[in-house]
């Protein structure tokens, strides 16, 4: 008997202690789509930010998931998200009802958004046309170049008091990065957070566009919405400033954490 009893305590200790943690574990504050572009040169950027994007899922306590396609993208769909993360997915290839169904959630602000480095991939590629209203929504720009042997380059912080750039250095430096330029500035259209300083690119490059800008948002869409130039080597899941600006652009564009 007291070998039953004491096994009937030892259960009911290990269920209370299974009850008051999962008590203690937070909800998810909100829910995150992650369309990401796999394969090719950018897949180990990718699976490094998918990597970096599990952990924070942990620690900001949000849930998300991941698509490599954007053929699922309809205005249902898009219902379930708070935020939509476009990792190095291309503006191209999407089908008509996603490409509504992304300017609706942007224009009338369902969600934010924080896109990188291959979505200013603007203009006419693997016989797809341009989609107009995304190079309207990132400031009317067109891509023209970029320097495939990748240089460094200093990027200074235009915008210290930005959600976006805070506890971010005023300069910092990024490593391996192609720096694409477009066929003008897009800072009359948007506001520009962030900018490199192409005289400081090394090894030295005749490929520039003058006024660089490399972090912006526009702000005459109603969606929180942040544009982040940078994302082609793993690289920078080292570099703490970089690492600072993408935390600090999931907690503004959420509109969910602190």
């Amino acid at each position: 008997m007291e070998k039953f009893a004491f096994r009937n305590i030892f259960l009911l200790c290990l269920l209370l202690s299974q009850f008051y943690a999962q008590a203690k574990k937070p909800e998810n504050k909100f829910n995150v789509l992650v369309l990401a572009e796999r394969g090719g040169d950018h897949e180990p950027y990718v699976k490094a930010g998918l990597e970096w994007i599990a952990v924070k899922s942990d620690e900001l306590h949000f849930r998300y998931d991941v698509i490599n396609k954007a053929d699922q993208i309809t205005d249902e769909f898009l219902t379930q998200y708070q935020l939509i993360v476009q990792l190095n997915f291309p503006p191209y290839t999407w089908k008509q009802d996603g490409m509504k169904a992304f300017e609706s959630y942007i224009e009338e602000g369902k969600g934010g958004w924080i896109g990188f480095h291959h979505a200013t991939l603007l203009g006419e590629f693997d016989g797809y046309p341009m989609w107009n209203w995304f190079s309207i929504f990132m400031g009317d720009i067109k891509f023209e170049n970029y320097i495939a042997s990748l240089v460094s380059g200093n990027v200074g912080v235009e915008n210290m008091k930005h959600p976006v750039m805070k506890g971010v250095p005023e300069n910092f430096v990024v490593e391996k990065e192609e720096w694409y330029t477009y066929n003008q500035s897009p800072r009359p259209n948007v506001t520009v957070l962030a900018s490199v300083d192409e005289n400081s690119y090394l090894p030295k490059s005749d490929i520039k566009m003058g006024d660089h800008p490399v972090v912006w948002t526009n702000e005459k869409m109603k969606a929180r919405n942040v544009y982040i130039f940078m994302g082609h080597h793993p690289a920078l899941f080292k570099n703490e400033a970089y690492l600072m600006i993408f935390e600090n652009a999931i907690k503004w564009a959420s509109k969910k954490t602190n």
